[in-house]
């Protein structure tokens, strides 16, 4: 079985003078699920059009399940791409009727898909009558209605007030957790954090990191430390080994020594110098310190 399920090289979309995606070459693995962030206008969208063939890319190309796009291999992916389209006088079951009568799926899956995103017991509920959180859900078990093995996310949690952002979440990290690979589009750093296991950052269309979430924080645990006389503690702490940077903020420091600080072996080495902190910590830095990072130096 192929191990990456989708692959782009160099791809590109231009409008005119204006780059949208410039040479994006990204490799999604199979049973991920994989974060696209960026802020608004970064790409994200115009990328998963593009891969899903709605968009003509200017240059550059792709392959999903390592073969060329075609409408055999597009029925194998369900995608999210805009905001839930129903009938909103039709039950959330009659709804998804149509949608199996359009994809040309049995309509014996529906009863698996509402329990998916449970909503089996609204499912003879008017549309109209659905909170957004609800419409999302009907709108991904109508996604897993032919059962694929990528399912597209774009900006999920968009509109949600924060109990439906909770669920989407949830459901995300359930529907990731079988078979299904997941690709989401998000410019929200907290949902890719809490949701993906891999993540590409953009800005301007442009690439700025590919990989695993938490190989672009692993490095970068920071020791906090308090003491009474911050001046020693920093004179004392960078001539440390493995020292590497500080930051002070009022009378705490945040200290980086390089993958995997020993605070026992810190504070140890603190206490021969006569230092007695009233604070230790460890503080692994969280991935919006990173995405920052990574668009002040892009």
């Amino acid at each position: 079985m192929e191990n990456t399920v989708l692959e782009t090289q160099q791809l590109t979309k231009r409008y005119g003078a204006i780059t949208a995606v410039n040479q994006l070459s990204l490799s999604i693995p199979r049973g991920s699920i994989y974060g696209i962030l960026g802020p608004n206008g970064s790409g994200k969208t115009t990328t998963l059009g593009m891969c899903l063939s709605t968009i003509r890319s200017t240059s550059g190309s792709y392959k999903w399940f390592g073969q060329a796009p075609s409408t055999a291999v597009l029925k194998r992916i369900g995608a999210i791409l805009e905001g839930p389209l129903f009938y909103p006088y039709l039950s959330g079951r009659n709804n998804l009727r149509v949608v199996a009568k359009i994809k040309d799926v049995p309509e014996s899956r529906i009863p698996e898909v509402l329990d998916i995103v449970g909503l089996t017991e609204r499912m003879n509920s008017a549309f109209k009558t659905y909170s957004l959180g609800m419409k999302q859900r009907l709108a991904i078990a109508a996604a897993l209605l032919a059962d694929p093995e990528v399912l597209i996310l774009d900006e999920p949690t968009n509109g949600l007030d924060p109990q439906g952002i909770a669920e989407i979440r949830q459901l995300i990290r359930e529907i990731g957790e079988g078979e299904t690979t997941v690709l989401l589009a998000s410019h929200l750093l907290d949902e890719v954090e809490k949701v993906c296991d891999h993540v590409a950052v953009l800005k301007k269309g442009s690439l700025l990191y590919s990989g695993e979430v938490d190989k672009i924080t692993k490095n970068e645990a920071q020791v906090e430390m308090v003491a009474a006389d911050v001046n020693q503690l920093k004179a004392v702490v960078e001539a440390m080994p493995n020292f590497q940077s500080l930051r002070q903020a009022d009378n705490r420091i945040l200290v980086s020594f390089g993958p995997d600080p020993d605070p026992a072996a810190i504070n140890a080495h603190l206490h021969n110098q006569g230092i007695h902190l009233s604070f230790l910590a460890t503080r692994k830095s969280r991935l919006e310190e990173q995405f920052l990072e990574l668009i002040r130096n892009s």
